[in-house]
């Protein structure tokens, strides 16, 4: 099942700019970077030629003693036994953090043959510059490639439904749709945002052969744990891997480096979860205590949470079995509401809603699960893991910060009453356009 990816569009765009440099897609791995970059080739170009210098360590030699891109190309012709016709073919140089001299020709495509498409992709490029690797900085244009979205998920299984949504006001939808929508949201939360195991459940609807292949998505990254880490290195990055789900479920969701190992403090341990960041495998979402702008400047760099890239490989993590989730209607109680709040990040983190922090007050009785930047405004969204939507903490920071805009989601249906948009999570996908109804709501008549 070809699932759609809206990143396609920007790739495109990328193809059409008259400024072009090389491309670079980052993305956490096995959330479909070499797919969508192959996909890109086959409908947009003429013609396009795979590399992947991880799979073939021969490739290395072509970039050795020479980056001067006339020479790279013959050879890559030579060794293809293909043209490279400019403009008309596209190069996909993938896991190209594996091989720095080939990533560093990249400023020379740039600066002397503009004419050739380089499309250059990479898991753990985050870790490989954290080693020293040269960087063609300003020669290059990034793009960053996050798991599907539900609103992906449901553009490829329910079409005319996600149509349908992307024009509806700002007023309660019908039941019939929110009960439809909301058995779409059960299978994404089940089985997630990677496109292997999401792909594999829309063709199959097999519980079980989309369990394999999560399973499979967890023990690629556990094997780079021990392929790209110091030895001595290994157990802390999994004590802290395993320990997520464990924090996750508490109802003070902040992360404590004592809990991965007894008397442990941020010394011991803060490079192995640089390791995870630097891969894309964790979000760090810090606290505030004073929502002003910028969010940046007031974040408290010492106190955070911990969120997986996506939402199905947390659930296994966890080993919740997929049944409860797909089959209850209360889905939300399960996990302490974790899975609903990490499903609300990774829908944020698609849009590239940047920064993200959570508030909390002096005595921690009180706590926002997410603040965002909107233009001049600082937005608190609140996260209700069911139809029960009182929010304490919501109240509290409204009133002590008066906000023009706050925003609930939950279960309910939608609505937007006193400064308070309340979505619903199988809406999370149209955020940005309920945001934007809410504020033209707002303005003086």
């Amino acid at each position: 099942m070809e699932i759609s990816r809206f990143l396609l569009q920007d790739l495109v765009k990328w193809k059409r700019a008259k400024d072009r440099k090389p491309l670079i897609l980052n993305g956490v791995r096995q959330c479909g970077k070499t797919w969508l970059l192959k996909e890109f080739g086959k409908k947009k170009f003429r013609s396009s030629l795979y590399f992947n210098f991880e799979k073939d360590a021969r490739l290395a030699t072509f970039f050795g003693d020479d980056l001067n891109p006339k020479t790279i190309i013959q050879r890559l012709e030579a060794f293809t036994g293909t043209k490279i016709v400019p403009k008309e073919t596209l190069l996909i140089f993938d896991e190209i953090q594996t091989c720095p001299r080939a990533l560093t020709s990249l400023k020379y495509f740039c600066e002397e043959a503009p004419e050739y498409f380089i499309a250059a992709a990479g898991s753990l490029l985050g870790i490989s510059l954290t080693e020293g690797t040269s960087f063609p900085v300003g020669k290059v244009q990034i793009l960053y490639l996050k798991p599907c979205s539900f609103k992906e998920f449901l553009a490829t299984t329910a079409p005319m439904l996600n149509e349908y949504i992307e024009k509806i006001p700002l007023e309660p939808i019908p039941e019939a749709f929110a009960d439809k929508l909301g058995n779409y949201l059960r299978e994404y939360l089940a089985f997630g945002g990677m496109p292997d195991p999401l792909s594999t459940w829309i063709e199959t609807r097999d519980a079980e052969k989309t369990e394999d292949k999560i399973d499979i998505v967890l023990r690629t990254y556990e094997s780079d744990f021990s392929k790209h880490i110091p030895v001595y290195d290994t157990p802390k990055l999994y004590g802290i891997w395993n320990s997520i789900p464990a924090q996750f479920a508490r109802e003070n969701k902040r992360f404590f480096y004592n809990e991965v190992r007894e008397g442990a403090r941020a010394k011991d341990l803060e490079d192995a979860l640089q390791w995870l960041l630097n891969a894309s495998m964790v979000y760090k979402i810090k606290m505030v205590n004073h929502p002003e702008l910028p969010l940046r400047a007031y974040v408290d760099r010492k106190i955070f949470k911990l969120y997986l890239a996506d939402v199905g490989v947390l659930r296994r993590l966890a080993n919740l079995p997929s049944g409860p989730i797909l089959n209850s209607q209360d889905v939300f109680t399960e996990f302490n509401g974790s899975l609903a709040e990490n499903y609300v990040l990774q829908q944020l983190q698609s849009m590239q809603i940047s920064p993200i922090c959570y508030w909390s007050n002096d005595t921690g009785k009180a706590e926002v699960d997410f603040l965002i930047q909107d233009n001049d405004r600082i937005v608190p969204i609140e996260v209700k893991s069911g139809t029960n939507v009182k929010a304490k903490s919501l109240r509290v920071y409204r009133e002590k910060f008066k906000p023009a805009l706050s925003v609930r989601t939950s279960m309910q249906n939608l609505r937007f009453d006193d400064g308070l948009l309340n979505i619903p999570l199988y809406l999370m996908g149209e955020f940005p356009r309920l945001m934007e109804l809410a504020r033209d709501c707002m303005k003086p008549s």
